[in-house]
């Protein structure tokens, strides 16, 4: 009998890597998904997934279902007629116009999950939730200590508050065996916020926002799969909590310097003012704000862009899940940049 694991943003790029790696182990995955989910690249595997050789959908190891995260009893209905071992809670909002917008869906509709799961007659052995190292915040440049798992939270954007919120969330709901991953910066195939920075130094342009120094992170998101995945079987009955990157260092130039060794591509590097980008961004949101579409520049994103450090230690899923990151900055984006133009993003 094959576990049956339920995966939520399973349309979404790292959703996708989650669903695609868990079907490689053998499972048998279910999808969440929405009616408007631009299911492509899920459906490909959806027919990898059959007999060798041919196209036959594997409808046993992939099947994808409707959610209703605003409802409890949905969901306990849903997760009772799957029998779910294992949920991978990875849906999730990265853009909103508010700061009530994000709390809906990345803390009240996580909470909504977690109580359906614990009323729900399965046999959950483990409840992972996908955070965001954006729920601890970034620390000052010179500060030594990298951010750990107990560093004091105090997030800088609305989106990472309401996955703080959601943290605490999940914590109190009592008997939940609960694991938070908290990633850094994630690329790779399929990415498109760091892709429209890739489209820019396509283009023969480095920009940068003033002229500060910065300390940040990054992660593979294969990297970061295998330790979602890993930590979703590892034993234990304690809350967990895991801060993932690569474990590296970068300075701020880093990701667009190993772009040009990789694609060979020469670029201008300029530094725009802060408050110019600052003007820029209020002023789209201003634009933006009679619609339903965020703007990829806002002032909420450039907070974290700005930000003076972003570096976290990886000890603690080092010690307890034997993470071991197997890309760093350059692989990373050699794999990414091949996936972008062979799918012709780039």
């Amino acid at each position: 009998m094959k576990d049956k694991v339920f995966i939520t943003g399973a349309s979404g790029f790292i959703g996708y890597h989650l669903v695609k790696t868990a079907l490689e182990a053998g499972m048998e995955v279910h999808a969440a998904v929405r009616p408007t989910s631009d299911l492509a690249f899920l459906k490909k595997l959806k027919s990898n997934t059959g007999k060798p050789g041919t196209d036959e959908a594997g409808s046993e190891d992939l099947v994808f279902v409707n959610t209703d995260f605003g409802s409890k009893e949905s969901l306990k209905e849903l997760l009772e007629k799957g029998g779910y071992t294992y949920i991978i809670h990875a849906a999730g909002v990265t853009k909103a116009k508010t700061a009530e917008a994000y709390n809906l869906v990345n803390a009240d509709y996580s909470l909504n999950l977690a109580i359906a799961a614990m009323s729900a007659d399965i046999p959950l052995r483990r409840f992972v939730f996908l955070s965001s190292l954006a729920a601890i915040g970034p620390l000052a440049y010179a500060e030594e200590q990298p951010i750990t798992e107990a560093t004091l939270p105090i997030p800088v954007t609305e989106y990472g508050k309401s996955k703080l919120l959601a943290e605490t969330y999940l914590r109190d709901v009592s008997g939940l065996p609960l694991t938070i991953i908290r990633p850094t910066a994630v690329y790779g195939p399929g990415e498109k916020d760091l892709f429209v920075l890739f489209k820019t130094l396509n283009s023969g342009l480095d920009a940068y926002i003033g002229k500060r120094p910065q300390r940040l992170s990054f992660v593979y998101v294969k990297d970061l799969v295998a330790a979602t995945m890993a930590a979703m079987v590892r034993d234990q009955e304690e809350i967990t909590v895991y801060n993932i990157s690569d474990g590296q260092s970068y300075d701020r130039y880093a990701l667009a310097d190993r772009f040009r060794e990789i694609s060979g591509k020469n670029v201008f590097r300029a530094h725009l003012p802060t408050v110019l980008v600052e003007l820029t961004a209020g002023f789209l949101d201003f634009i933006y704000s009679f619609s339903s579409v965020t703007p990829v520049l806002n002032r909420e994103k450039l907070k974290e862009l700005t930000a003076s450090n972003w570096i976290c230690s990886i000890d603690a899923a080092r010690t307890n899940l034997q993470y071991q990151p197997q890309y760093d900055l350059r692989q990373g984006l050699t794999e990414t940049l091949t996936w972008y133009k062979e799918n012709k993003w780039l």
